[in-house]
Formats: C-alpha cells, structure tokens, sequence
C-alpha cells in the first residue's frame, strides 16, 4: 500500500474540525514534503516522527519520496498534534498496519524523539468535537485521554508510547487494545473563603447575594480596606455548581490557553476565578495571537472574572469588554483568520472614588481627601458611560471604624447565602430557562411580570435619572432577581426600590466640592 489516510483534528477556536492526514509513498528522489497550511511546529514534526520511528525498531523509508498532506488545505495546522497520525500514516502506506482498524478511530499526540506520547492542548476541544461529528473513538496520550473521557458519547483510548498504538493497529487477532481512559476524579474542592468573614458592610453583602442570584455584573466603590476585594472573592462561594455542560466547555477553554495536559488547574466543574493584574492589555483580557488563543474574559466563562483598581487598566482594554457584557461572546479578527469564543462571565470590579482613594472617608478613617474636583473628575471619567451602563449593580463600600470593625458579630455563612442564592436561581431557570442577567431584552418585560405601581415607579425614576434603556431594563433585570431571592411571582415597589439603590453610581460622582483638602 503507498497511500494511507489517518483521521485527525485540528483547533479553529473552540471548535475542531477534521483533518485527513494523507501520506503517500512513493518511488523517486528521496525527500519528507509536508503540505496544508501548517505552521513551524508542524513542519518540524518531519524530524520528531523521523527519530521515533527509528528509535521504535520500525525504522524509516529513506529511499521513498513521502508525501504528507493536511487536508483541507486552507485551514491552518498547528502544534505537534499531528506527529502520531503522520507516523501512522507513514507505517499503513508502508504496508505494516490493518488499514481497517486506522480508519476506525481518530488519532492526536505529539511524539518524543523516543517514540513516547505527550499531551496535546486542547484535547477536551478535540473531544467534543468529535462528538459533535456523531461520536467515534479518539487515541490520545494517557494523560490527555484521562480530561477527554469527561465528553460523554465519545469512546477515548490511552496510549503512552507509539508502540502502544502500533500494537492496536495490527490484522486480526495480533492486535492488543489499548486501554479505555477514565476521567480524573477531580481532587478535593479547594477551600473558598467564607463570607461570614466580612463583618459590617450589609449592603455590600447583599449586594454580592444579589449578583450570585441574577448573575449581575458588580462594581464596588470605597477607600483602600473598606473590603472590597474581601468580598470579590468570596462570590465563587455563593454560585449554584456548573452543570454538566458547563465544566465542559469551561475545561475546554482552559485547555485552549494552556499547553500540554488539560488537568493542571481548577478542580473539574469548579466555577473559574479570574483576577489579571492592572496592566493587563487588551490582548490579554480578549484573546489574540497566532493562532488566536481565548483571553481572560473567556477564561472566566462560567465564572467571575475580578478587575481590582479597575480605572486603572488600560482605557482600550475596559473599552473591549463592552460587547463581550453585552453578548457573551468574543470573536477575535485577524487578516487570514477568524476564530470565537464563548465569554459569558461575571464581572465584578473594585475600585477608588478618586486618585488618593479617601473621597467620602473622612468620617470613619480620619483621613480626608485631598484630590481636586477635577482630579477626581479625570480619575472616574477613565471609566466610560457605555461601560458603566452594563454593570448592573454599583454599590459604595464605605470604611469601617475599628472599633465597630472588632465589635460586630459574626455574619451568614457563605453555605446560608448559596441556599438562598441556589432557590432563586432555580426559580429563574424553571421561568425562562438562563439567569435573569442573560435575559433577552425583548423577554425582561414579560419575565418580570411588575405590578402597575412598580411599572411606574420605576419609569418615573428612569425619567428623573436620564437612564438609558439598557440600563432601565438592566435595573429591571436586577428588580427581577430581588423578587426571586423574595420568593414573588411578579416585580412590585419595593423590589423596584431596592434594585434602584445599587445603580447610585460611584461615589462622590457627580457632587460638585465633593473633594477636599
């Protein structure tokens, strides 16, 4: 036989499509010529397969012309994933392996120059790619195979060295069958901080317990120690568990940034927690590269993603999460290709009132702001209106003497605040199947079934403050979850009152002699 043909997959984002690996043998002036768009590392993969092929007793036709083509052509190929199947390939057209069985599964590994298997990057991707494909059976590196056995419909075998994978490939009753990976349990959850941790602040709180219902997006405002980040961190312990499908998608995303095995990171199914530095570009939070990799915004899909000093992050990077807010989706542009990612996060966000950070502190910590009007103008101005306009929640965090600090009892735990939480999301989801922060526009209306009073409470309102009507129907969406948390069928006033208290804005915004020294 001179021609085989090995199936495998490539990555175009989160999705993976197929690729045929089509090797030929031929006779001719020896040469390896390696075609289909493929990138630096695959082309070096010639010499990878070369020495493992070699230094597993089969050798290598150095008298052929071997012809390797990636099809389509016009998808581009990267990462050494495609070393097993062109080693295979090389092996079938050379007559040494039951073509039957080849085509019978799909293959993906990067080789070592002794023939054994390492991880690939995204191998959950490649998995639910297949089954997105009607199912089958897909031979990955053992510790690849064990995070790809979570993708239910899907038959993966482990293989920890090329040999492994010939021996499986032999005719009839020679073959030995590689063994069917078993998913990783997942290890102890990790240890979350627990809200009643944070003593005072009940509005804040309640704000948190708010956003874990509704999956609102929420900005905190207050001097430095008013605990702000104390309690952004502690929201992942108020979220309902990921579902199924969820996890998955989550621990593809994951897989998609990191190289090599899927299993270095969050515990399978727990809620991902974002919190990049400051400085962090555009890039960065959006995705971007070559090939385009997914950014923080997805990597927090599911999840929170965290921006401390929030007016300090670049004005393009806060700039670019206003239609990943609004869609839950980002799609990265580049001049050959395009590729996107699913983005539906949580944010929550902490920052200053002004550059100093003591504007409205005096009071409690003895401090006093000494930041000019438009000092602190130029400060919360970094901040757009358009951004602002897609958090939900804006809430002032304000200082704590320490005496009323030491003083307070104990708060809820975070396990009494999730029961609440769980409740009203369960309500949401039995209503109109998504959380109420992911309710269409054209749905809020009829999902939040208010009462005339509060209808006209809060239009009144919306008049009085100049909203927009994302945000008229963004505080409608929070009125909605207040009702959830309450256990009321329709949206009346004093839901409507409520969810008008956490769109104030920030602190000190606005009030002209605000700042003083």
């Amino acid at each position: 036989m001179t021609l085989a043909v090995v199936h495998s997959r490539a990555l175009d984002g989160l999705q993976a499509p197929p690729v045929q690996v089509e090797v030929q043998l031929a006779p001719g002036l020896p040469g390896f010529t390696l075609v289909g768009l493929a990138e630096t590392e695959v082309k070096e993969s010639r010499e990878r397969v070369r020495a493992a092929l070699q230094q597993s007793g089969f050798g290598f036709p150095h008298n052929k012309r071997i012809t390797v083509s990636l099809a389509p052509a016009d998808l581009p190929k990267e990462s050494g994933r495609f070393d097993l199947p062109i080693a295979l390939g090389i092996l079938a057209a050379d007559g040494r392996l039951d073509a039957t069985r080849l085509a019978a599964a799909e293959f993906a590994g990067e080789l070592g120059l002794a023939g054994d298997l390492r991880p690939v990057r995204g191998a959950v991707a490649l998995a639910l790619g297949l089954r997105r494909s009607g199912g089958g059976t897909l031979v990955l590196p053992a510790d690849s195979a064990a995070e790809a056995a979570r993708v239910p419909g899907v038959a993966v075998q482990a293989a920890r060295h090329l040999l492994d994978v010939v021996a499986s490939l032999q005719p009839g009753d020679a073959a030995v069958a590689l063994p069917t990976a078993q998913a990783t349990a997942g290890g102890p959850r990790a240890s979350l901080p627990d809200l009643r941790d944070v003593k005072g602040q009940a509005s804040a709180k309640r704000a948190l317990e708010v956003a874990a219902a509704g999956g609102h997006g929420l900005l905190l405002a207050g001097p430095p120690g008013s605990g702000k980040s104390m309690l952004a961190v502690r929201l992942p312990g108020l979220l309902p568990a990921m579902d199924d499908e969820e996890a998955l998608e989550s621990a593809a995303l994951l897989g998609l940034a990191r190289g090599g095995s899927d299993s270095a990171g969050p515990v399978f199914g727990e809620r991902p927690f974002r919190a990049p530095h400051h400085s962090a570009s555009a890039v960065a939070l959006v995705g971007g590269g070559t090939p385009p990799r997914p950014g923080e915004i997805s990597l927090a899909h599911g999840g929170v993603l965290f921006l401390d000093e929030l007016p300090e992050y670049p004005r393009s990077a806060l700039e670019a999460l206003r239609e990943p807010l609004e869609n839950g989706r980002i799609t990265i542009s580049r001049a050959a290709r395009q590729a996107s990612f699913p983005a539906r996060f949580q944010l929550v966000a902490a920052m200053n009132p002004c550059p100093c950070g003591w504007l409205g502190a005096y009071a409690a910590t003895g401090r006093a702001c000494r930041c000019t009007p438009e000092a602190v103008s130029r400060y919360q101005a970094r901040l757009s209106g358009p951004l602002l306009d897609r958090i939900d929640l804006q809430v002032e965090v304000p200082a704590v003497k320490p005496a009323d600090l030491l003083g307070q009892p104990d708060g809820e735990s975070s396990a009494d605040v999730a029961a609440r939480v769980a409740a009203a999301r369960g309500l949401a989801l039995q209503r109109q199947g998504c959380a109420n922060a992911a309710l269409e526009a054209g749905a809020v209306e009829a999902q939040a079934m208010a009462t005339a009073a509060a209808t006209n409470f809060l239009r009144q309102a919306a008049e009085r403050l100049g909203w927009s009507g994302r945000g008229l129907h963004r505080t409608l969406r929070v009125a909605r979850t207040v009702a959830d948390l309450a256990g009321s069928k329709a949206v009346e006033l004093p839901h409507v009152a409520e969810a008008l208290q956490f769109r104030r804005g920030v602190v000190g915004a606005g009030a002209p002699g605000a700042a003083g020294g």
